[in-house]
This record gives structure tokens, C-alpha cells and sequence, in this order.
């Protein structure tokens, strides 16, 4: 795998190497800081070791053993590290105690001519000296060495410096990387919710790594996307509006066919009208469907009055519904208006009601409610209808609001009842108004749809 330089691979990889040197550093700061005096003082007592060996033998020399005393004593009391002085025979000069293995160091510096070391306990030091008259003098230094026992205290500030300075650098690099994500997929649910022109922004996209790369491919897939969901709608309207002539013509040619022809010909005329008009409706509900998904729906937004736009919906329907042995009733209604297209709510409300009435079974009433609710401090106008049917797979629950989209097409078809775009343009013409259609199934039977349109003025749109 060839990883270039400015990868998100590569850029993990450097922040986590960072992180690791820079709390390694801070850990060996605090540590030789939080050291215990006594250990930094052992180092310059090992370093005084050769002056203090020439004046040990010096004061010898001169004035014989009590002056050796006298200079250990002294650099004893400047220095905080005791010595003992021997000759090249082992003997102890000063008469002062011998510490553990001192004599042995001694003698192995007298072998050697060199400076040697016991780390046992405490550290010796036998450093040779000849004075001036040519004698060999072993100087042995009990520099006394402190056991290191971090306290409590010191334990728990290396443990937050650690934690501390891990968890910035994680802070930071999870922010690095979650944060373009974040965005990401906030731009995909816009997309995903129907706005098209949802794109990531130019300062992600220009970003040189992984996930920039991704940036850039979404939005060349939203540009491809919208493209194509535009000349699908282009296609649709265009088609729909050039059906338009031949059917009208057709109207025509139906109207003198009825006057030359005989009383024979009537049930097949019949059945053309029947069908030029499901052709006609059809092709008004793509129009619809196709100015609603474009945007180009210029109508004015007024004050509606719901509860009288339902009740009448719900008057018309009824009336028609009791030819067929079935009816609709209004089940609840509160008082509520709202900010939008009266037309655009009525065919949405409209549509519903007359699919619940046909697939509603004979003797049986489609229920339709108005309800006003609250939440999260917005006010609610929520619309359900329910007809005692048998509901819909519960996997086409969300796709019954497609365009064209059927649970039972031999039905449909043989009943002559239904374009497939019905719920299709009520759910357009509700998430224009900012609301939202969902569809359920009753627990006791039946389908259920609810619309739900927000109320506030500022989202009434």
C-alpha cells in the first residue's frame, strides 16, 4: 500500500508518535525535577573525589594523622559524604571506621591504579593519589545514597500529567478527524431529506487527505444525482404537458363518434371516456407532482383554516363514500390554523381520504382527526385518517408514498381505482409546509396516515 504523505493514515500515525515523545519528555522532566536533593548531591560528591584525595594526602604528609582527620571531618561537613584513607599496604591512616567492603575497593585500586566503584548499598569510591613525595594513597568516599521512594503526592501528579497530556492530544486529534465527518453527514441527511443542492463545503473539499477525497466524490455523486432527478422531472412535465393536445382531440373524436354511431357503440365509448378521463387525471397529478418537486408551485401562501379545510374534505368524501356503502367521519377536531397554500393542503388531505375510502370494505367508516399538539416548545397540527382495510406490508409502509408505487397492482388494476400518485403529491405537498407523512398499521386492522404540520410561523413555509 503506497501511503503519501499527507494521508489520514500518515497523519494518525505522526499524531500518536508525537503524543508518545512529548509525554515520554514531560514524564523524564518531572521526574528528575521531583527528585530527592540528597541523589543530585551524590553527583558533585563523586566529582570532589580527586581534590579531595590530594588534600587528604597533603595534610598527611604535613602534619601526619590528626591532620588526616581533621580534613576528612571538614570535607565531611562541607560535602555530606564521608572518606577513609589508606596506603598502598591496606592500612586505614585516619583511624577513623571502615565501612563494608572499603578495604577491599581499596586494595583493588592499588592493583589497578584506577578509580573503582561499589554500587552494593551505598557507593564507594577508591580513587588512587600520589603526593608529592611519591607515596600511593587510596582515597575511599562513602557517598550514602538514599533509597527513592516517590511519595503518594508525587505518584498522582505524574499520573495527571499523563492523563492531561494524553487526553489534549486525543482531544485534538478526535476533533481533527470527527469534526469533517460530522459535516459530511450532516450535508447527506440534507440530501437524503430531498434538497438537492446540499453540498459539502469548499474548505472540506479542498482538504488533501482521505477526507477531502471523500468530500469532493459526494459532491460530484449529489451534482450526478441532481442532474438526473432534474431531467426525470423535465421529462415528466414535458410529456405530461404534450399529452395534454392528443387527449383533448381525443375528447373530440369521442363527442362525434357518439353522434354517428349507433346505440351498439355505446359501452365501448363508454369505456374510452372512462379511460381518457383516468389519462387526463393522471397526467394532472404528474403536472402537480412535477411543479412540487421543482419548486416552480408559485402559489401564494395564506391564513388556512384547517379545521373548516378538513371538514369539508371530510363532507365531500362522506357524500361520495355512500354510494359505495362506506363513509367518513370526523372523529375529533381541534382549532388550528396554519401559514400555506390552500390548494396544495386540500389535495393533500383530499388524497388521503379518497384512498382510505377505497380500500376501506363496504360498511365500514374511514376515521379522520384533526388534533393540535405541543413539543419541544413548537406547536403541532397533526391529520390522521384510518380505514379498516388490510393495511400494507409493513416493508412498504415508506414506500407507498413514491410515485407509482403499488401494494396490490392486480387489484388497482381490475378496479380501475388510483394513479400511484396520489400519496406521492401529498407528501410533497406536506413537506413543502415543513411537516411530515408517516404511515402505520392499526393494532386491530387497517392503515393509518398521519400528516404533521408544524404551526409556528417561522417554519410554516
Amino acid at each position: 500500500m503506497i501511503i503519501s504523505f499527507r494521508s489520514l493514515y500518515l497523519k494518525i500515525f505522526l499524531w500518536f508518535w508525537v503524543a508518545m515523545i512529548i509525554i515520554n519528555v514531560v514524564l523524564f522532566a518531572a521526574f528528575a525535577l521531583t527528585r530527592p536533593t540528597p541523589t543530585r548531591r551524590s553527583f558533585r560528591d563523586l566529582a570532589q573525589t580527586g581534590p579531595n584525595a590530594q588534600r587528604a594526602a597533603e595534610a598527611y604528609e604535613q602534619s601526619g594523622p590528626a591532620a588526616l582527620t581533621a580534613t576528612l571531618q571538614a570535607i565531611e561537613k562541607a560535602g555530606g559524604a564521608s572518606a577513609t584513607f589508606f596506603n598502598e599496604t591496606g592500612t586505614e591512616l585516619s583511624g577513623r571506621a571502615v565501612p563494608p567492603r572499603a578495604q577491599e575497593l581499596s586494595a583493588k585500586a592499588v592493583e589497578t591504579r584506577d578509580i573503582e566503584f561499589n554500587f552494593d548499598e551505598n557507593t564507594l569510591v577508591a580513587r588512587p593519589v600520589v603526593s608529592a613525595n611519591g607515596q600511593l594513597y587510596i582515597y575511599v568516599a562513602h557517598i550514602t545514597r538514599p533509597p527513592f521512594q516517590p511519595s503518594l503526592q508525587s505518584l498522582g501528579m505524574r499520573l495527571l500529567v499523563i492523563l492531561v497530556i494524553g487526553g489534549i492530544f486525543c482531544y485534538w486529534l478526535a476533533r481533527y478527524l470527527a469534526t469533517p465527518l460530522f459535516k459530511l453527514r450532516t450535508t447527506t441527511n440534507e440530501l437524503a431529506e430531498g434538497n438537492l443542492g446540499a453540498r459539502v463545503s469548499t474548505k472540506l473539499a479542498k482538504r488533501r487527505d482521505e477526507v477531502g477525497q471523500l468530500g469532493r466524490d459526494f459532491n460530484a455523486m449529489a451534482e450526478r444525482l441532481e442532474g438526473m432527478v432534474k431531467a426525470q422531472q423535465r421529462l415528466l412535465g414535458d410529456i405530461s404537458h404534450e399529452l395534454r393536445s392528443p387527449l383533448a382531440r381525443l375528447g373530440v373524436a369521442l363527442g362525434l363518434a357518439r353522434q354517428r354511431s349507433g346505440a351498439e357503440a355505446n359501452g365501448a365509448l363508454d369505456r374510452i371516456e372512462r379511460e381518457s378521463d383516468n389519462l387526463n387525471e393522471m397526467i394532472s397529478q404528474l403536472l402537480a407532482l412535477t411543479r412540487l418537486e421543482s419548486g416552480t408551485d408559485g402559489r401564494k401562501r395564506t391564513e388556512v383554516d384547517l379545521t373548516a379545510l378538513v371538514r369539508e374534505v371530510v363532507h365531500d368524501a362522506d357524500y361520495e363514500a355512500r354510494s359505495v356503502n362506506r363513509s367518513v367521519q370526523v372523529v375529533s377536531s381541534d382549532n388550528c390554523s396554519i401559514n400555506g397554500v390552500e390548494e396544495l393542503l386540500r389535495s393533500a388531505v383530499e388524497n388521503v381520504v379518497r384512498n382510505a375510502v377505497r380500500y376501506t370494505p363496504e360498511g365500514t367508516a374511514v376515521e379522520v382527526a384533526l388534533r393540535k399538539q405541543n413539543g419541544n416548545g413548537d406547536n403541532f397540527a397533526v391529520i390522521s385518517v384510518r380505514d379498516r382495510g388490510k393495511g400494507v406490508p409493513a416493508e412498504a409502509l415508506e414506500k407507498i408514498f413514491r410515485p407509482f408505487y403499488r401494494t396490490e397492482d392486480a387489484r388497482d388494476r381490475q378496479s380501475g381505482g388510483g394513479t400511484g400518485l396520489g400519496l406521492a403529491i401529498t407528501e410533497r405537498a406536506v413537506r413543502m409546509h415543513g411537516g411530515s407523512v408517516q404511515a402505520t398499521n392499526a393494532a386491530d386492522g387497517g392503515l393509518s396516515i398521519e400528516m404533521r404540520l408544524n404551526l409556528n410561523p417561522h417554519l410554516s413555509v
